[in-house]
């Protein structure tokens, strides 16, 4: 299954905190979906704008649009929650609209994202964390041999299982 992944600049990012997703389908150059402008959705463009202000650095690794290939449908949204940390980890995250889930995308994906991190020198462990029950997001990982190394409170996502893989 082939993907790319999209950049989406801060000029989609804030059409898409507005919900003008007609804007941003024009920035972005691809054909975004409603995912894209839902309210969990527009929390984190708000959220990685901000990111951005505050860490230019981050613009290389944070949330793209995924596009499948050779169809150019975008099946949904990945990318790291940043830069690298002082340990050299990176944390993933992936969201795939519901009109494309168990087609494969999400292994797809988080395969891809592994591959970037394994190719960045300053990556040693890719993190995963996941809500216990999200089965489908724990069988992706355990797919690429994540081990659980603890859990976590999030005030926005609640209790996340925490997953790492290392890359070196």
């Amino acid at each position: 299954m082939a993907i790319r992944f999209v950049e989406l600049p801060p000029a989609v990012m804030a059409s898409l905190v507005a919900g003008d997703l007609a804007a941003a389908r024009a920035s972005a150059g691809v054909e975004l979906g409603e995912l894209f402008v839902g309210d969990r959705a527009k929390w984190l463009w708000g959220y990685r704008l901000k990111q951005l202000e505050d860490e230019p650095e981050a613009a290389g690794w944070i949330a793209r649009a995924v596009v499948a290939e050779p169809e150019g449908v975008v099946v949904g949204y990945a990318g790291f929650h940043g830069a690298p940390d002082e340990r050299g980890m990176v944390e993933v995250g992936y969201t795939v609209d519901p009109a494309y889930q168990r087609q494969g995308y999400a292994t797809a994906m988080l395969g891809a994202l592994l591959e970037r991190a394994a190719g960045e020198a300053a990556v040693q462990v890719v993190r995963a964390s996941i809500s216990p029950s999200n089965v489908a997001s724990l069988a992706t990982v355990a797919k690429y041999g994540f081990v659980h190394v603890g859990e976590e409170w999030d005030d926005e996502d609640g209790l996340e299982l925490l997953y790492e893989l290392p890359v070196r």
